[in-house]
């Protein structure tokens, strides 16, 4: 099924939570909507489900104008981030429960619905946890719950609005790894809003970078990387540290900033360098420049550093060769960024 969302627009009083948004998303393929808090990713999600209206703009799904078409008959399966399960229903009637409420004439009957749980049971490998409660689950248990519940009513669509956000750090990287896989066997259309980009750009064929409810950036996240459209897209994806700095002769300088020139193809001017930790080498000096205020191991050898430099706080990769100490000082040198002159134009370094 696609999505396409032309001149989506939303207003919550005096301030626009969507501002003339264009989206458009292929069959079987997982989208991503990435962005800070407030930026509009899940008032987004919510118009395509139809639990919110817009101002203005259109919205089609496999073609079809929604316009009107309310949230139930839309064919849309949704995960929350706080999965939404009923605490008073074991996993099996939680499952049940979107083909339960159906009217009558298209409810299956009780034979097929019990068929098709136990089989979303299996599919989301949780087949002994059917009789169990909601607050006798793991966080992974009941996210996967969540999902065979979304998919009871095989939806055409399927969002999740944070779906990992309550997991920790170690079930939520091995619960998304699963979903992905599952979504790719099922061939589902499929929208994922996060603020996270690690998640974002694991899972996603496609992510769309919001800010300030507009879409600034729709790539791959290899392109997003490699090819950032505008200074906030470089500065959220991949952690890049944003220095001022002014290009002359071809060099981009970072004066008072003790950080060594960088070239850049671009014309002379004012700018902003965006420089992600591992383009920014700490080489060991006697004395002067910036200060190593923490070590941390990383693998293959590598050492990731936190550096200060005339009262800025940035992360930058320990020099090959060099064991640096805390409290050692060092020379900073750029080895890649990209620089946006204030004039618009910008260039990988």
């Amino acid at each position: 099924m696609t999505v396409e969302a032309t001149g989506i627009t939303r207003h919550f009083g005096d301030a626009a939570a969507l501002d003339g948004v264009d989206l458009a998303v292929r069959e079987g393929e997982l989208v991503a909507l990435l962005g800070p808090s407030g930026s509009g990713k899940t008032t987004l999600l919510r118009v395509i489900a139809g639990l919110e209206g817009m101002d203005a703009g259109r919205l089609r799904i496999a073609g079809q104008d929604m316009d009107g078409v309310p949230a139930r008959e839309r064919g849309i399966g949704v995960v929350f981030q706080h999965y939404a399960l009923f605490r008073h229903m074991t996993v099996a009637e939680n499952i049940a429960f979107g083909l339960d409420v159906r009217p009558r004439a298209t409810r299956p009957g009780r034979d097929a619905i019990a068929q098709r749980v136990a089989a979303l049971l299996d599919l989301v490998q949780i087949p002994d946890l059917a009789r169990r409660h909601p607050d006798q689950l793991s966080g992974g248990q009941r996210q996967r719950v969540a999902l065979a519940r979304a998919l009871a009513i095989e939806p055409r669509l399927l969002l999740l609005d944070e779906p990992f956000g309550a997991l920790d750090a170690l079930v939520r990287r091995d619960v998304r790894r699963w979903v992905r896989g599952l979504q790719e066997r099922l061939g589902i259309t499929t929208i994922l809003v996060t603020h996270d980009q690690e998640e974002a750009m694991e899972m996603a064929d496609r992510v769309a970078v919001m800010e300030r409810g507009r879409i600034v950036q729709f790539d791959a996240p290899a392109a997003l990387l490699e090819h950032p459209a505008t200074p906030f897209v470089a500065g959220f994806i991949g952690d890049a540290a944003r220095l001022p700095c002014r290009v002359a002769g071809g060099l981009a300088h970072f004066d008072p900033l003790p950080i060594a020139p960088l070239h850049v193809p671009l014309p002379d001017g004012p700018g902003t360098a965006f420089i992600r930790p591992a383009e920014l080498l700490a080489e060991p000096v006697a004395s002067g420049g910036a200060t190593i205020r923490l070590v941390r191991p990383e693998g293959g050898g590598a050492l990731r550093l936190v550096v200060e430099a005339a009262g800025l706080v940035l992360d930058a990769c320990a020099a090959p060769g060099s064991a640096p100490a805390r409290g050692d000082a060092c020379r900073l040198v750029p080895v890649g960024g990209r620089v946006f002159l204030d004039s618009g134009r910008s260039a990988a370094a």
